[in-house]
């Protein structure tokens, strides 16, 4: 008589979730591979997400995914860090084991790992790069930019303080400069990169008010937001001739350590799993 196999069960926590692409992600990843288990949705207001995160492990949960705008929260929460989570201050995977609520980081190689599948591990180092916000996205990102090679980097955020403190904390690895919103001849010039980690231009959000007209003409341009899949940047920056990257590839990708720490297996990002996601987009 076989033994009975337990289902795993994992989730992803945002206010609102409705919007995710994680649970089709992982769901299709869970029948690729033949693993009994669920990943599901989990609506959760910031006032109860210490409460509910508590009571996960008890429900079966091997983890959990955790989007905006718990990420703060859930670094605060966790008993362990990996370095990432302690660079950036934010945790976007939880993962439950021997009674400890363990944090972990996987945006810095989500984003270092569609950075070079979509644009070429040396993009970072070909010259300045741009980056807009600065906020947790935005710390991910840095710390990913400065591993693969970026040697100066150019912040814009419409607070210039948050900016100025994102500066002082990645001061050692790159060339940091803080440039004011708006002033983009400053900021592009001889800029071969540009990247867009706020929330500006996403579905449902205000749009992103950028002028590409001092953009170098072989700057490429990548954009974390993946609702639309071509933002209003992405659509200005391919009518110029530009390379770009949509938000989608950060997302398949980190997601590949959270589900292997959960369910055993560390799944492929394949093109068929990314045609998946954009249709599901094309639905919505």
């Amino acid at each position: 008589m076989s033994a009975t196999v337990t289902p795993r069960l994992a989730g992803v926590i945002g206010w609102p979730i409705h919007q995710s692409l994680s649970p089709l992600m992982h769901s299709h990843w869970l029948k690729q591979y033949g693993i009994p288990g669920a990943y599901v949705p989990l609506p959760i207001a910031p006032e109860d997400f210490g409460r509910c995160v508590a009571v996960m492990p008890r429900m079966g949960f091997a983890g959990a995914s955790v989007t905006v705008p718990h990420k703060e929260a859930a670094f605060a929460l966790s008993a362990t860090l990996d370095d990432d989570a302690r660079v950036t201050g934010a945790v976007n995977t939880l993962v439950f084991a021997e009674g400890v609520v363990h944090g972990r980081n996987t945006d810095v190689t989500g984003f270092a790992a569609s950075l070079t599948e979509t644009l070429g591990k040396d993009v970072a180092k070909r010259g300045p790069v741009v980056v807009l916000g600065a906020g947790g996205a935005a710390r991910g990102v840095l710390l990913a930019l400065t591993r693969t090679g970026a040697s100066e980097i150019r912040i814009l955020n419409r607070t210039m303080g948050r900016a100025e403190n994102l500066a002082r904390i990645f001061a050692q690895s790159a060339n940091i400069r803080v440039i004011e919103w708006g002033d983009w001849p400053a900021a592009f010039d001889g800029a071969k990169l540009l990247v867009n980690t706020t929330s500006l231009g996403m579905s449902g959000k205000a749009r992103l008010d950028v002028s590409l007209e001092t953009l170098p003409n072989d700057a490429a341009v990548a954009d974390i937001v993946y609702n639309p899949l071509e933002t209003a940047l992405l659509k200005a920056a391919r009518e110029r001739g530009a390379r770009t990257m949509d938000g989608l590839g950060m997302l398949m990708h980190q997601a590949v350590p959270a589900f292997a720490a959960w369910f055993g297996i560390t799944p492929e990002v394949t093109p068929e799993l990314r045609d998946i996601l954009v249709k599901a987009l094309t639905r919505a």
